[in-house]
């Protein structure tokens, strides 16, 4: 498999859905605003998406994975050990699920309570909203659960595009909510958000179930045993999940403190400047790390620790030449990309300016959001998911104390830059250990590579800081030139970077281009 290829595959799909992702978060803008609704909304979605995380998406591609690839190159290439290995998971998870899931939904109110503290600043109704959607979004981490692990088995046998494409229709669903729910009634365009949740979980599941058929893999129903190999997945699960999940929980934390202590529109600011902060931290970081994860196995399980630390440099390189430009981009850029994207129907020019300063906090982050993505598979790869769980724990703490420290100052923004500063904790502490115990380190290649990629990326803010005055008057001229002068804005940005890169010979669209269609020899 070639990483470059795959994450291109993986980061192209997963644009789409952000793309879609966007539309739906345009017109939930324009319809709920960024008031008492919306909040209720976006807290009672936080909820399974945070055990989305943690159990789904964090403990089936960092634990299950590398289990079942191991299976299937112990049986010579055959996935039916690892099948029944997958038929056992699933016995085990299934009714786990369902319990959870009515657990959950009958104790929405103390849930709710425990994370936003009643809303004390808040109408009495914001509560009592948040648990009504909080029952009707949970369902959505069973049906979501059940597709990660379908998911996983596709990525283990290189059906990478299957399951990058399922949240596209998580995306229609939602979109196909609002557009029926209309406009005039936000509380009731939230509950419908909601229930589409679950909805979109439904499409997602069965979307996966088809393809799984057409691979050949067909899983049966089986009683629960808590076979060896399990028993190893659940050991492995826990701290792969926290591990997985630390920018989820961060975020969770986040949310929980502008709920406690800001008043109604926090925590809309902070979910959509999150949602644009996601967009290159989806399309790269997680491409990179879906298409790493099962290689790095192979390459460890054939005692190749070159080729592994190799692949993982080439990983690096190719994510930060991606990120560092987007996250400069959209911290000096924040204000007009909110304003043209959401600045519509119920959202106001004030929730625009507020939505930019936390999307520039946020955005300080993301590089380090990203290499999370990149160095956690040097553990997982190994059967280690006990240090990331650890580095993720420490960048916890560290989160919560920056949180309290800069919220009183800052408000919300503060937040945002507590966010990130937990990021950069966590990715400095995971290539500390891989380095202290010499499973990574930088190459020739990388180190010449990384001065001049900062270079560039500071040639292109030069650009973007003096081409924003001379376009401000172009943008004042109504919707269509302001999307013209932001076009032109990012044009020229990215023009001064690939011209820095080139002239710094940092790389070259046609070297590009030739690795992503290069095939594995």
């Amino acid at each position: 498999m070639n990483l470059v290829r795959a994450t291109a595959t993986i980061g192209s799909l997963t644009l789409l859905s952000r793309i879609g992702g966007f539309a739906r978060d345009v017109l939930q803008a324009s319809l709920m605003g960024a008031g008492m609704a919306a909040d209720a909304f976006l807290i009672a979605q936080r909820l399974p998406n945070l055990f989305r995380a943690l159990f789904a998406e964090g403990a089936f591609a960092s634990a299950f994975v590398p289990m079942f690839n191991r299976q299937v190159g112990a049986d010579g290439g055959r996935i039916d050990g690892a099948q029944r290995f997958a038929e056992d998971v699933l016995a085990v998870l299934l009714p786990f699920l369902l319990l959870f899931t009515v657990v959950m939904v009958a104790g929405a109110v103390p849930v709710v309570w425990a994370l936003t503290g009643g809303f004390p600043d808040a109408a009495p109704e914001k509560f009592a909203l948040t648990v009504d959607f909080t029952r009707l979004t949970f369902p959505y981490l069973m049906l979501i659960s059940l597709t990660s692990l379908l998911g996983g088995l596709l990525n283990s046998v290189g059906r990478f595009a299957v399951n990058a494409a399922a949240p596209i229709l998580l995306n229609i669903v939602l979109i196909s909510g609002l557009l029926w729910s209309g406009s005039g009634d936000d509380v009731a365009a939230a509950r419908v958000q909601a229930l589409c949740v679950t909805l979109g979980g439904i499409a997602q599941l069965v979307w996966l179930l088809w393809w799984c058929a057409r691979a050949g893999i067909n899983l049966k129903l089986r009683t629960p045993r808590l076979t060896p190999q399990v028993k190893t997945l659940l050991k492995l699960i826990v701290p792969a999940a926290f591990g997985a999940g630390a920018v989820q929980i961060n975020l969770l934390i986040s949310t929980a403190l502008a709920a406690r202590f800001l008043g109604d529109g926090a925590v809309s600011w902070l979910y959509f400047a999150d949602r644009l902060n996601q967009l290159p931290l989806g399309i790269i970081g997680i491409g990179v790390g879906t298409a790493l994860l099962p290689t790095m196995s192979r390459l460890i399980g054939a005692d190749d620790v070159p080729g592994a630390i190799s692949q993982q440099n080439r990983a690096m390189e190719l994510v930060l030449i991606l990120t560092l430009p987007a996250a400069a981009g959209l911290v000096v850029a924040a204000q007009p990309i909110v304003a043209l994207l959401f600045q519509h129907g119920e959202f106001t020019a004030a929730d625009s300016l507020a939505t930019a300063a936390a999307l520039s906090g946020f955005a300080l982050g993301l590089p380090a959001y990203v290499l999370i993505k990149v160095l956690t598979p040097g553990f997982h790869a190994r059967s280690d998911t006990t240090t990331p769980v650890r580095v993720a724990i420490a960048a916890m703490l560290v989160n919560l104390v920056a949180n309290l420290a800069l919220v009183w100052p800052l408000g919300h923004v503060g937040i945002a830059l507590g966010t990130a500063i937990s990021a950069w904790v966590n990715a400095l502490a995971l290539w500390w250990v891989l380095r202290k115990r010499g499973h990574f380190s930088l190459d020739d290649r990388a180190r010449r590579l990384l001065p001049r990629l900062v270079l560039a990326t500071l040639g292109m803010v030069a650009v973007l800081f003096g081409a924003m005055p001379l376009l401000a008057p172009l943008a004042a001229r109504g919707f269509a030139m302001e999307a013209v002068a932001l076009a032109l804005l990012i044009g020229g940005g990215g023009l001064a970077y690939l011209a820095g890169a080139r002239l710094l010979g940092l790389f070259t669209v046609k070297g590009l281009v030739a690795q992503v269609k290069r095939k594995k020899a």
